[in-house]
C-alpha cells in the first residue's frame, strides 16, 4: 500500500476533537452502526459491475469500506481529513485474503489528488454532512465527478434532518434540555451544532432532507440512479442487539427494510441516507 504520512487536514475543531476522541474505528462494528454497515454495503453490491475497479473512498475514516471493496478484489484509495483515520487503515492487519489497501492519504473531499475520469467509484459517505455549507459540498460533489470515468457511479450518503429527533424521542434524549435546543436547530436550518461535552450528540454537521440531497446530486451534474434509506426506522429499536443476533428476527427486519427503502414518505425517518448516481457518458 502506498503510504502518504501528513498532518489532518483543515477541519472545523469540533469535527476534528470529536473524531480524535471517539472510537470510529469500532463504530460499525457495534449496536444499529451494524445495520449502517451491513445495508450500505448492500446497496453499493447491488450497483457495482466489473472486476478489479478503482474505488476512490472519500472521507472513509479507518477504511471500513475501502478494506472491504479490496477484499472483493477491487483497487481501493482511502481519502480521510483525519491523520488518525489514515493511521488506523495502514496498521490494520493483512485480511485473511492477503489484500491491502492501494493507497491510504490524509486529504480533502474539496481537492482530490487524483487524475481525471480514473475511478469507476467514488464513495462520499462521510463528506456531505460535515461540510455544513452548500458551496462546500458541490465542491466536494465536483471533485467526484471529475474523478470519475464517464458513467461511473456516486455513492453518496447523508443523515436525515430528523435524526436528532428521533433519536431523541426514542432513547430519552430529550429529557435534556440542551439536547431539545440541538434539535429544534436541526428540523429548523439543518446545521447541527453540539455546544455541550456529550459525544453521543454527535458533532458539526448538515443534516439533509431526501429532496435537498437529490436536489444536490442532481445540481453537480449527475444523473441519479436511486436513493435508499439505509436503517430505516429499525435504527431506533430499543432491543436492537437482540434482533440481531436472532436470525429470523434479522430476516424479518431486514424484509421490512428492503420492501420500504425507497419509499419517499420513509426515507427521512432512516438515521442515514444513500444516494447512487452516474456521471454521464
Amino acid at each position: 500500500m502506498k503510504r502518504r504520512r501528513s498532518k489532518s487536514a483543515k477541519l472545523p475543531a469540533p469535527i476534528r476533537r470529536h473524531y480524535e476522541s471517539t472510537a470510529e474505528r469500532s463504530r460499525l462494528l457495534a449496536h444499529a452502526g451494524r445495520l449502517e454497515f451491513y445495508r450500505t454495503k448492500e446497496i453499493i453490491l447491488r450497483h457495482m459491475r466489473g472486476k478489479r475497479l478503482v474505488v476512490l473512498d472519500v472521507g472513509g475514516g479507518p477504511g471500513a469500506y475501502a478494506m472491504w471493496l479490496a477484499e472483493l478484489g477491487h483497487l481501493a484509495h482511502l481519502v480521510d481529513p483525519v491523520a488518525k483515520h489514515v493511521q488506523q487503515a495502514e496498521d490494520a492487519p493483512v485480511s485473511q485474503l492477503g489484500a491491502r489497501l492501494k493507497s491510504a492519504a490524509v486529504g480533502d473531499a474539496r481537492e482530490l489528488k487524483f487524475a481525471d475520469k480514473s475511478a469507476d467509484i467514488v464513495l462520499l459517505l462521510g463528506p456531505l454532512y460535515h461540510l455544513v455549507k452548500k458551496r462546500d459540498r458541490m465542491r466536494a460533489l465536483a471533485e467526484a465527478r471529475r474523478a470519475l470515468k464517464p458513467g461511473g457511479l456516486l455513492f453518496a450518503a447523508a443523515i436525515s434532518r430528523f435524526a436528532s429527533a428521533l433519536d431523541g424521542m426514542f432513547h430519552g434524549y430529550m429529557k435534556d434540555a440542551e439536547f431539545f435546543k440541538i434539535v429544534k436547530r436541526d428540523l429548523r436550518t439543518g446545521q447541527h451544532r453540539n455546544p455541550t461535552k456529550r459525544p453521543e450528540y454527535f458533532t458539526t454537521a448538515f443534516f439533509h432532507t431526501p429532496k435537498e440531497l437529490e436536489a444536490e446530486i442532481r445540481e453537480a451534474g449527475f444523473a441519479l440512479v436511486k436513493l435508499y434509506a439505509v436503517e430505516g426506522a429499525a435504527w431506533m429499536l430499543h432491543d436492537f442487539d437482540s434482533v440481531w443476533r436472532q436470525p429470523k428476527l434479522r430476516a424479518r427486519m431486514l424484509h421490512v427494510l428492503h420492501a420500504t427503502e425507497t419509499e419517499p414518505e420513509l426515507i427521512g425517518q432512516s438515521a442515514h441516507m444513500v444516494a447512487v448516481a452516474r456521471k454521464p457518458r
